[in-house]
C-alpha cells in the first residue's frame, strides 16, 4: 500500500499582495507548474496556500521543495524564497469512500453486471450532495460514522424490504446549545429521503422539549401533539429535548410516554436531545431508554481548537479573505472573551467572530484606501477588549501598575521559586496554582491576564493565553453535564492561565445535595493535578468567601499554595488611576485634576474600605461619565475636539451613583 503525504505550501500574505496587479497571481502560477507533474495531486488552494498529495514511492519533500524554488526563481527571481514562503508537511489520511463503491460492488454481485446510472438512482437517489456536506463538516466524528452506516445498510433495507427495522430506530444525541443540532437533523432526514429509505414530510424536522417533572404532571397531552401521524405515508425526524429527565428516565410517567413513541415509530424518526455529558452519564440513559426502544446513541463534543481554526478559515473563503499566522493569536483571544460568560454557540459563534474580523478590516481598508482581504494582526487586536499593551513584556506591564509594589513583591518571590526548581532539574516543578484575595476592582483580573504573559516569556507556560469564568459557569444544568462542560473549559486553557472570579460560588456547602458546584470542583481539580504542568489556575475572591471554599475541599487548599492579597485602593491611588487614564486618551485643561484631587479625599472612609466599593471601577466609571459629559458639551458647542474640563468632572461627580459615594452619615449627639 503506497504512504501517502500532504505538502501545505504557504505564501507570505503581505508579499502576494504586491503582486495583486500581476497578470496571474502567485498561487496560480504555482499550481499551473505543479499540476504539470503526475506525481502530484493539487488538492486545495486559496490565495496564499497550496495544497498538494504525493506518494512517497514516487517522489519526495526534498524533489517538491526543490521544483517549487526553481519554479519562484525563474518567476521571481528578485525575491528571497525563504521570505516568500514555507513548506509544512503531515500524513494525508483519505476518506474512507465506501458509500459509492460499495453500490457498485453490490450491483455487481447481485446483478452480475456493473449497474447502471439509472439503477443506483433508483435504489439510492442521489445522496452525493448530502454526502458531501456531511464529510464537510468539522467535527462531529460519530455523525459522521452513522451516515456512512445509514448509507451502507440502504440497499439491503430497500431489496429485503425491512424498512420498518430502519425507522423503528431512535437515537440520541448528546450536543451542546447552539451547536449545530438543527443543521444535524435537517442533514439525516436528507440523507435517508436521498437513500430512498422513506418519504420525509414537507417539514422533515421538528423540534419540542419535553416539560419538567412535576409531581402530578403525565406527559400525554405533549405526546399526543409530538407524536403526529403524517398523511401520504411520509415521515420526520421529531426531535424531543429530554433534558430536563436525564436523571428520571425510570420515573413511570416517562415509561408511558416512551410506550407511546414505540406505538407511533413508524410515523416517525426520533431522535432524543440531551447536552453534551459523560460517557457513562449517556450510556446510562441509553440503557434506560433501551427498555421499549431500539436505540443509538451519537455524542458531538465541542470542537476543539484545530476544529474552530478549520471552520474560521471556511468562512473566510467564503468571502474571499485569507489570516495571517500571527493574527490567529488575537482571533483565539477573542474566542476565549465570548467563552468567558458560559455561553459559547459553536459554529455559530466562530462565524459571528469571523464577519467581525472582516468588518473591521473594511474599516480599516476604507480609512487607508486599500483593498486588502489579508487580515493582519493589528486588524484581529481591534476585536479584543483586554488585550493590554502588547509591545511592553509583562513586567513592564506590571510596574506600569498604579499601587502593585507589594504584589509585585509577591510575584517576584513566586517566579523566582519556579525558576530555581526548573534550573534544579527537579522531575516535578512546584504547583503554581494561586489564590487572589480581595475585593472587586483592585487589579486581581490584570494582575492575573499579566501573570499569564510573565510565565510564557520564562519559558513555565507554553502558550501563555487568558481564559476568564466565573464559578458558576463551570455547573451544568442537568446530572452528567457538569463534568464534561468542567473538562472542556480546563482543555482550552491548558498552556495558559485559567481565572476563575467568585471562585467560592464553587462551594455552597454540604447541606445542598442538588447544587453540581462540588462535582464541577472535584473535576477542577483533578485537571489541576494531572495537568499541574502546563496551566496555571488562579481563583479570586473575597477573604472569608475564599476560607471557606478552601475549608470545604483540603484537596484544593493543597494545590493551591500562592496567596495574594489586593488591598483597596487609597484615596491617592484612585486619583492617579483616573489621571493615568485621562492622560492616555484626551487632552485636558489644568484644573481637572485639581477637582479630581479634591473629590477623591472627601471620598469617606467607610466607602473606601467598603466590601462592595468597586476601587479601580468607580474611578473608570468617573473617567468615562467624565468623558461623556465633555462629549455632549462639544456637541452642543459645535467643537470637534474634546477636552476635558474640571467643569465636566464636576458634573459627572454630581450624578447619583457617585454623589451617594461621598453622602455622610449624619450623627446624634457631640
Amino acid at each position: 500500500m503506497q504512504t501517502k503525504k500532504k505538502i501545505i505550501i504557504e505564501l507570505n500574505g503581505n508579499w502576494v499582495l504586491q503582486h495583486r496587479n500581476d497578470n496571474e497571481l502567485p498561487i496560480s502560477v504555482l499550481e499551473a507548474e505543479l499540476s504539470k507533474e503526475k506525481t502530484l495531486i493539487i488538492k486545495e488552494a486559496s490565495l496564499t496556500t497550496l495544497t498538494i498529495i504525493y506518494s512517497e514511492d514516487a517522489t519526495n519533500q526534498s524533489k517538491i521543495e526543490s521544483l517549487v524554488s526553481s519554479i519562484f526563481a525563474n518567476r521571481y527571481p528578485k525575491d528571497d524564497i525563504n521570505d516568500i514562503l514555507t513548506f509544512n508537511i503531515e500524513e494525508y489520511n483519505e476518506e474512507d469512500k465506501t458509500d459509492m463503491k460499495t453500490t457498485e460492488t453490490q450491483l455487481q454481485h447481485i446483478n452480475g453486471e456493473k449497474g447502471s446510472e439509472k439503477t443506483k438512482e433508483e435504489l439510492y437517489g442521489n445522496d452525493e450532495d448530502v454526502v458531501a456536506k456531511i464529510n464537510a463538516l468539522v467535527g462531529a466524528k460519530e455523525f459522521k460514522k452513522l451516515s456512512k452506516e445509514i448509507t451502507a445498510i440502504a440497499y439491503e433495507i430497500k431489496q429485503t424490504d425491512t424498512y420498518e427495522v430502519f425507522t423503528n430506530q431512535c437515537y440520541i444525541f448528546s450536543i451542546g446549545d447552539g451547536c449545530g443540532l438543527t443543521t444535524y437533523l435537517k442533514l439525516l432526514a436528507e440523507l435517508i429521503e436521498k437513500n430512498g429509505l422513506c418519504r420525509m414530510a414537507s417539514s422533515p424536522v421538528r423540534e419540542v422539549r419535553l416539560a419538567a417533572y412535576r409531581e402530578s404532571f403525565e406527559p400525554f397531552e405533549e405526546a399526543a401533539s409530538i407524536i403526529e401521524n403524517v398523511l401520504e405515508k411520509s415521515v420526520r425526524i421529531v426531535c424531543i429535548d429530554i433534558s430536563e429527565w436525564m436523571d428520571k428516565t425510570d420515573n413511570k410517567y416517562f415509561k408511558r410516554f416512551l410506550r407511546i413513541i414505540e406505538k407511533n415509530a413508524e410515523e416517525n424518526i426520533v431522535v432524543f436531545r440531551v447536552p453534551f455529558v459523560d460517557k457513562d452519564i449517556l450510556s446510562r440513559i441509553k440503557y434506560s431508554l433501551s427498555d421499549l426502544l431500539s436505540v443509538k446513541a451519537v455524542s458531538f463534543p465541542p470542537l476543539s481548537k484545530d476544529d474552530m481554526k478549520i471552520c474560521a478559515e471556511k468562512e473566510l473563503k467564503r468571502y474571499s479573505f485569507t489570516i495571517s499566522n500571527a493574527a490567529w493569536k488575537y482571533f483565539f483571544e477573542r474566542i476565549s472573551e465570548e467563552k468567558s460568560d458560559g455561553k459559547f454557540y459553536g459554529v455559530n459563534t466562530i462565524k459571528k467572530v469571523v464577519r467581525e474580523l472582516i468588518y473591521k478590516k473594511h474599516i480599516a481598508n476604507a480609512q487607508r484606501k486599500k483593498k486588502s482581504k489579508l487580515i493582519t494582526v493589528n486588524d484581529a487586536m481591534t476585536l479584543c477588549n483586554n488585550i493590554g499593551d502588547n509591545k511592553l513584556s509583562g513586567m513592564e506591564q506590571l510596574n506600569k501598575l498604579i499601587g502593585v509594589d507589594e504584589i509585585k513583591k509577591r510575584i517576584e518571590e513566586i517566579l523566582a521559586q519556579i525558576e530555581l526548581a526548573l534550573k534544579s532539574g527537579m522531575e516535578q516543578r512546584p504547583c503554581i496554582h494561586m489564590r487572589f484575595i480581595g475585593n472587586p476592582g483592585t487589579g486581581k483580573t490584570t494582575v492575573a491576564r499579566i501573570i499569564g504573559k510573565i510565565l510564557k516569556e520564562r519559558g513555565v507556560l507554553r502558550i501563555g493565553a487568558f481564559f476568564e469564568y466565573s464559578g458558576r459557569d463551570f455547573c451544568g444544568r442537568y446530572v452528567g453535564e457538569t463534568a464534561p462542560k468542567t473538562t472542556s473549559i480546563c482543555r482550552d486553557a491548558y498552556g495558559s492561565v485559567l481565572f476563575i472570579d467568585e471562585a467560592y460560588s464553587l462551594y455552597r456547602g454540604d447541606s445542598d445535595s442538588r447544587d453540581f458546584g462540588r462535582e464541577a470542583l472535584d473535576t477542577l481539580i483533578a485537571e489541576m493535578e494531572n495537568h499541574r504542568n502546563d496551566f496555571v489556575v488562579i481563583m479570586a475572591g473575597y477573604q472569608d468567601d475564599m476560607e471557606k471554599l478552601m475549608s470545604g475541599n483540603l484537596g484544593l487548599a493543597s494545590r493551591m499554595p500562592y496567596t495574594i492579597e489586593f488591598p483597596n485602593y487609597t484615596r491617592d491611588q484612585l486619583c492617579d488611576i483616573f489621571v493615568s487614564m485621562v492622560e492616555s486618551k484626551f487632552k485636558y485643561e489644568k484644573n481637572l485634576f485639581l477637582v479630581a484631587r479634591e473629590f477623591f479625599n472627601t471620598l469617606p472612609e467607610e466607602t473606601i474600605r467598603s466590601k462592595d466599593f468597586a476601587n479601580a471601577r468607580y474611578a473608570r466609571n468617573l473617567f468615562e461619565r467624565t468623558w461623556a459629559k465633555a462629549a455632549l458639551r462639544c456637541q452642543l458647542n459645535g467643537k470637534k475636539e474634546i477636552i476635558l474640563t474640571g467643569e465636566d468632572f464636576s458634573h459627572a461627580c454630581a450624578d447619583k451613583e457617585f454623589a451617594t459615594k461621598i453622602t455622610k452619615k449624619s450623627r446624634i449627639g457631640f
